[in-house]
C-alpha cells in the first residue's frame, strides 16, 4: 500500500459527500415543503387582509373566525418554513428549497400579524 493511496482514500471519500444540486425540474422533499408552506402562509395573508377589512367578519360566521385561522395559517407556514431552512443541507439556489422556506417564513410572519392586528380589531369591535 503505498502513502499516495493512503493520502488520497480520504480526499475522495470527502468529495463522494458533498451535496448535489438538484435540477430545476426535480421536486425535492425541501422543495415541496418550501412550496406547501409558501402556500399556507399566502393563504393566511390573504384570510388576514380580509378579516382585517372587514374587523373580523368574514362572510356571515363568527367574528374572530377569520384573524385565528390567519393566526393558525402564520404558525403553519412559520414552522414548516423553519422545518425546512434546519433541514436543508446547503445553500439557496441548489434546489433543496432554502430560498423558499426563507420566503415562507416572511409571508408566515406577515400573516401572524395581519390576524393579530384583525382579532384586536375585531374584539374592539364586538
Amino acid at each position: 500500500m503505498s502513502v499516495r493511496f493512503v493520502l488520497a482514500v480520504p480526499a475522495a471519500a470527502h468529495a463522494a459527500f458533498q451535496p448535489v444540486a438538484a435540477s430545476a425540474l426535480t421536486m425535492s422533499a425541501g422543495r415541496l415543503g418550501a412550496i406547501a408552506a409558501g402556500l399556507v402562509g399566502l393563504t393566511g395573508v390573504a384570510v388576514g387582509g380580509l378579516a382585517l377589512r372587514s374587523a373580523g367578519r368574514i362572510g356571515t360566521g363568527y367574528r374572530r373566525g377569520g384573524p385565528i385561522a390567519a393566526l393558525v395559517a402564520g404558525v403553519i407556514a412559520m414552522a414548516l418554513g423553519g422545518l425546512v431552512v434546519a433541514t436543508s443541507d446547503s445553500g439557496i439556489g441548489t434546489g433543496n428549497g432554502r430560498g423558499g422556506a426563507f420566503v415562507a417564513l416572511v409571508v408566515g410572519l406577515i400573516s401572524l400579524a395581519l390576524g393579530g392586528i384583525a382579532l384586536a380589531r375585531s374584539r374592539r369591535a364586538g
